[in-house]
This record gives structure tokens, sequence and C-alpha cells, in this order.
């Protein structure tokens, strides 16, 4: 079966043999600040991503009344209600269009996840080249459906779910979209390793043969997003931030800077060192070979006439290379046509 592909964004493939598309995650740490958000979407393109991602909601079309006017409190809180608290965090429709233009003009991909079709239909006519789905909307068949009207990729992040939940949506979407990403992901806020479940890729390669497979992180640190690469994700994305401290329940779960740089730098390695799966002796290891690697010697004086049996060969390492002892069987009951010293190595030209 051929390796799945797409064009993510223009000139920007993920699969196949592409490399991770590497998103950083701004969602709402930039604490409803254009200022902010552009600090943070500095760091990014500093430190190599691919993409910059934000969160876009129409408050009555995502929430009941009921919820947005509930009281609020905690450590985090921007509001007295919940809906004060996400009005504070949101931003308006012109701070997008800002900062999709200062983001492209340093070279990312500007997307966005919409929670609500009036948020998509904007973050469409604003020009995002695919669609980010929250965990939150995994399930959200009638949002995905109106979201393959648009024919751009879906990147379905899928916290909060199950196996079952995974491939109903996926069979229901599949029949409008061929382009879809499934992220493995846990909801919670930063996950502990054991509920993190990289394994889940593996399922959802066997299961999604045509979707591309990624994994959106929200762990501490940048150990278990490089395991993540290694196990095969073709997108990741993590969450990013000035400094964990910062007021916002996400902060603790993103990266700082130097985190977020030392993770591209390990993807990046990390896909060199993937490298082809053909074992082969490689260029670099000669110097090692000639120094330590091992050859078939005489064990004795050898005459001329003489046949050879494990008696008269030995494994050494030898300054002249001769047969490979992985040939040591093969010249058993070999005569020589020529004398051979102990400790020489033994070559194709002493033998009859």
């Amino acid at each position: 079966m051929p390796t799945v592909e797409f064009e993510i964004a223009p000139g920007k493939y993920v699969g196949g043999k592409h490399p991770c598309f590497i998103i950083a995650e701004i969602g709402q740490n930039h604490q409803g600040n254009v200022e902010l958000a552009k600090a943070l979407i500095q760091i990014a393109a500093d430190c190599g991503v691919d993409c910059v991602k934000f969160q876009k909601t129409d408050l009555l079309s995502r929430f009941t009344a009921e919820v947005l006017k509930r009281p609020y409190e905690g450590e985090h809180v921007w509001g007295s209600t919940y809906g004060e608290h996400r009005k504070y965090l949101e931003l308006a429709g012109e701070d997008f269009v800002e900062l999709k233009k200062f983001s492209t003009d340093l070279g990312l991909c500007f997307a966005a996840s919409g929670m609500d079709k009036p948020s998509t239909d904007f973050l469409n006519s604003l020009g995002v080249p695919f669609f980010k789905i929250g965990s939150a909307d995994t399930t959200n068949l009638p949002l995905l459906k109106h979201l393959c009207r648009y024919n751009k990729p879906l990147v379905i992040s899928t916290g909060m779910t199950t196996e079952a939940d995974v491939c109903k949506m996926y069979d229901e979407v599949s029949k409008e979209s061929q382009q879809i990403a499934l992220l493995q992901c846990t909801s919670c806020y930063p996950t502990p390793p054991h509920n993190v479940n990289l394994n889940v890729m593996k399922a959802y390669k066997d299961l999604f043969p045509e979707a591309v497979i990624g994994y959106s992180g929200h762990e501490k640190g940048i150990g278990i997003s490089l395991a993540a690469v290694a196990s095969g994700a073709k997108i990741l994305e993590r969450h990013i931030t000035l400094d964990h401290s910062y007021k916002g329940s996400d902060h603790k779960s993103s990266l700082e800077p130097q985190e977020l740089k030392n993770l591209v730098d390990g993807i990046r390695r990390i896909e060199k060192a993937m490298g082809s799966n053909k074992k082969e002796f490689q260029e670099c290891e000669k110097p090692c070979f000639e120094k330590l690697g091992k050859t078939i010697v005489a064990s004795r004086f050898l005459e001329s006439g003489t046949f050879l049996d494990e008696d008269a060969m030995d494994v050494k390492v030898s300054v002249k290379k001769g047969y490979d002892p992985i040939n040591y069987y093969d010249l058993i009951g070999k005569q020589l046509k020529t004398e051979v010293e102990k400790d020489e190595a033994i070559l194709s030209v002493h033998l009859a």
C-alpha cells in the first residue's frame, strides 16, 4: 500500500517520507494580548517550527447561556463568570488578520482551531490552509461535515474519546474528505506519562491506513514528544509559552522557548538518525573496522598444500584484512597453494 501523504499548506507536505510537521500551539497563552501573541510567534519562528496555531471561538455558538453565566473562580481566572473569562482571552477578527500576516512574513504557516461553525467560517475566509479540530470536537459530526465543504485538510486531535468513537467519526468524515490526519492526544494538563499511550498511534496506523498519524502532547518536557516522532508521528503539536509561571491553565504543560528549540532540534536529529531500513556497512565505520575489525589468520605456519581446518585458522585483529570471520566455515576444506605464516591473514591468493 502506498504511503499516505498530502499537502497541508502551500509547499508543505505531511506523511510519507516528509519531515514531521511541527505545530507550535499558542492557543490562548497570549492572554488576550496581540503583542504577546506576536512575541510567541517570533519565538516559534526562531525555533524552526512549521506552523503556529491559535484558537477561535464565537462564545454564543460554542457555549450555552447557562455555562457563560456561571461563576468562575480560581488562580487562572480572568473574569467573575466563565463568559467574562472566555471573552477576555478571545482575540478579535482584526487581530487574527494581523497575526496571520505577521506569521506568514516570518515564513510560518498560520492556523487555528475553530470551536464552532461561525469561527471555522471566519478562519476559512482568513485563508487558513487546513482546519485543526480540537479534542472537544472530535465527535462533533455536524461541525466536521461542515468543514468538509471547504475541501481543506483536517487535522483532528482525539482526546476524550474511545477507539469506537474515533472509528465512527473517521468512517463518516472520510466519506467526504480524503485528507485527514489523526493525532493521539490525552486531554489532561499536564498529562502524566502513564496516560500518554503513544502506542495508540500504532493502532491508528492499522485502523486508518489512509490517514496521516501524529501526536498532540500536553505532558511536561520534550522526551515523550521526541519518542512520539521516533514512533512515527508525522505531525507534532505542542503548546508554547514564554514562562511556565504565567497565569492560565495551559502554561504548565507548555514549552518555554529553550524547550521548544531543543524539541525542534531533537526532532530533526531523530529524523536524520532514522535513516534507511536497509542494513549496510557505513563509510564512517571504516576507521573503526581498520582498527578493530577481525579477520581470519593462520593459527600456525601453514605449508603449501595444507587443507584448512579449524586447527589451522584463528580469528584476530590484523593489520592486513583477509577473509571476514563470517566466511570461517566456508574455508574449511580449502587447499593452500602457498605458504602462510603464523598470524598472517589468509587471502584469496593463498588458495588453490
